[in-house]
């Protein structure tokens, strides 16, 4: 079976004016999908990172279906100081494993980590056979994890850069890099086409940006299928969240193809952890983020958070500080403490996988309200909904779905889901809650082929 069907979801029309949402994947019984989840580095500026089966149980109990594992160059190729280590490919196989089992799929994304030196204007001009040899170090990854359902897909070259080469970025992306991406994925699809190829446009040199953008705008088509648009996003300024998605929509309209935000969320500082106020301050970051997600809800993309680790991967690379993208503030590097003003907008309340299509989602933060419409299909079996109830719903919560149907769940009471409000033919035993995974399973819904509106709303009954 196919581990996603990717579906180009662009301007598809249904009944009268209502359209499912524009950035959307298929799963393999074709469920539409939302992912999320985070980077899991193998290794940091201190030695190799490790995880185990609680690290994955704590990724799903956060909203993960999805993990991007950053690979190492070093480790899988013959640029100078590098070479294929078969106990990194086992530890490879382990966290892909790992995911597997707690229901999480896996995105390998190729970063050049781990070489003597990597300069990437000599890279482009490709004197030595450079292309082959990056390649050659994906071809170890395709063909071991050809056959691996839990596989998703290849991030193909990890930020690229221009640097000190004299030329323009729309000519740096014209001339080398989409030339480059239709080689890799055609190198890709002939081991096995279909498995889902990420790519990302140039990251702009320090200093250079287009309308606070860091990274220069795709104007060509690369013309290939199974291809997914997957730009990273660290804006700092609120202002200018809408105005990089929009352009970033505006490419995948060009592309045409979906989006999957491949890295967000602006570093915090060692002392944001404590403070309170201030520019680098927990309720400057908790807006920020806030806004960033609501802009990712609206536009109906899944997004991937860097990174599933602790402080000891923080380090100086801005001003104001030891800086990190880590989401845990104990000092190991897989890690348990939270930065929960961060990690309580990333692990928002979200329709993650639904039998029917997906029309619209947003979690309002302020009424801690989840809304989604969908257009059911129940011939592609059950739904599922993170919650995220032990974060955003210690007072329990009430589900409500169109006018007729009114469900809640009590922490005070160890009885699942209880009935407040239904028609004389539903089911109680096709809603499941998960405490677990902190999902809500829906097995059957209630109308088959019909537009309905759900609410996930804070207490217990709680409707208008």
């Amino acid at each position: 079976m196919k581990p996603f069907l990717l579906t180009v979801l662009l301007f598809c029309i249904f009944i009268g004016s209502s359209a499912q949402i524009k950035h959307g994947l298929r799963d393999d019984v074709g469920r539409h999908i939302i992912p999320r989840g985070f980077v899991v580095n193998t290794n940091d500026h201190k030695g190799e990172v490790f995880f185990n089966n609680d690290d994955y149980a704590r990724m799903v109990r956060m909203g993960a279906n999805m993990q991007v594992i950053r690979l190492e160059l070093g480790k899988l190729s013959y640029f100078p100081g590098g070479q294929l280590e078969l106990d990194y490919l086992k530890k490879l196989d382990t966290l892909v494993d790992l995911g597997r089992v707690h229901g999480i799929k896996t995105v390998f994304k190729m970063t050049v980590y781990g070489v003597d030196e990597f300069i990437w204007e000599e890279f482009w001009l490709n004197k030595k056979g450079e292309y082959n040899t990056y390649i050659d170090a994906w071809k170890v990854i395709w063909n071991r994890f050809s056959d691996n359902d839990a596989v998703f897909g290849y991030d193909v070259v990890n930020e690229p850069r221009k640097l000190t080469m004299d030329i323009s970025y729309e000519d740096l992306t014209n001339k080398y890099l989409i030339p480059l991406y239709q080689n890799i994925i055609d190198e890709s699809q002939k081991i096995n086409a279909e498995k889902m190829i990420l790519f990302q446009s140039i990251f702009m040199n320090k200093g250079e940006k287009i309308d606070n953008n860091q990274y220069s705008e795709i104007k060509t088509p690369i013309n290939r299928k199974n291809i997914i648009f997957a730009p990273h996003i660290y804006q700092n300024d609120i202002d200018f969240i809408k105005r990089n998605m929009n352009r970033f929509d505006k490419e995948s309209d060009m592309l045409k193809v979906p989006i999957l935000i491949g890295e967000w969320g602006f570093p915090t500082f060692a002392r944001t952890d404590t403070l309170i106020d201030g520019k680098l301050g927990q309720l400057k970051y908790r807006e920020l983020y806030i806004r960033t997600a609501e802009v990712f809800d609206r536009m109906g993309v899944g997004s991937i958070k860097a990174w599933f680790l602790g402080n000891r991967s923080m380090q100086n690379f801005l001003p104001g500080g030891p800086s990190t993208w880590a989401i845990f503030s104990d000092s190991t590097d897989a890690a348990t403490v939270e930065r929960k003003y961060i990690t309580d907008v990333i692990s928002r309340p979200f329709p993650q996988a639904m039998a029917g299509d997906i029309q619209s989602f947003f979690f309002n933060h302020a009424t801690r309200t989840l809304d989604f419409k969908i257009k059911t299909d129940n011939s592609k079996g059950a739904s599922k909904i993170f919650i995220g109830a032990n974060r955003h719903y210690p007072d329990g919560f009430s589900i409500l779905i169109d006018s007729d149907i009114v469900m809640f769940y009590n922490p005070l009471k160890n009885v699942g889901l209880e009935t407040y409000k239904s028609p004389s033919n539903f089911d109680p035993s096709n809603y499941i809650w998960d405490s677990n995974t902190q999902k809500l399973i829906i097995l059957t819904w209630p109308t088959d082929q019909a537009f309905l509106n759900i609410k996930i709303v804070p207490g217990l009954r709680n409707f208008d």
